[in-house]
């Protein structure tokens, strides 16, 4: 199964289709526009002084080396992108931003880039679409995502998609509030 095969759900007639489609480095002028969102600034980092999310990433460059363990993905409505999603392979992605983890597993980040879209449902469709995907290989046993513990509405938006949390971890400096989505859960759901 590809892992972008299109999505066979039907949409709600109250909430936009949402399409996923691999990130090219030509997306890289409206992502690095998204990281002076204030929005997504917020959901990137605990620093009340930073102008830009993720630390500034060079998006021309981190788009190029995508590659099957870390890699980017666009969503669209209608054809605009709306936001946006990382999926790797914690185990094997070669910034080891997770540390010593077991294989078997896929990290998402999420994020909307233009703030109307926020609260719609575009988020909501976007994990459902890659929770599913993640789950069409049968090696990988789990997903986990890191969203800082300062952001309660990600983590509500987490545990109402099946997440579980698990403990804080530090990353970067950012205190962050695993958790997990097991295959067990996802089937169960």
């Amino acid at each position: 199964m590809s892992l972008y095969a299109p999505e066979d759900r039907a949409a709600s007639p109250d909430r936009p289709t949402v399409t996923l489609r691999p990130a090219t480095v030509a997306d890289a002028p409206v992502l690095a526009a998204w990281d002076r969102e204030p929005h997504v600034i917020a959901c990137s980092s605990d620093d009340p002084d930073a102008e830009v999310a993720f630390g500034g990433i060079d998006w021309p460059e981190e788009l190029a080396v995508s590659a099957w363990d870390s890699h980017y993905v666009i969503a669209e409505i209608e054809g605009g992108p709306v936001g946006v999603m990382q999926v790797c392979d914690p185990h094997t992605e070669p910034t080891h931003y997770w540390g010593e983890i077991e294989p078997n597993l896929r990290a998402i980040d999420i994020w909307i880039g233009p703030a109307h879209w926020l609260n719609r449902g575009v988020g909501t469709a976007m994990m459902s679409q890659m929770i599913d995907r993640c789950f069409a290989e049968p090696t990988v046993e789990a997903i986990i995502i890191d969203p800082l513990a300062s952001n309660t509405a990600a983590i509500r938006f987490y545990q109402r998609l099946g997440f579980r949390p698990e403990g804080r971890r530090m990353f970067d400096g950012d205190d962050c509030q695993i958790h997990r989505l097991t295959r067990a859960d996802w089937e169960a759901r």
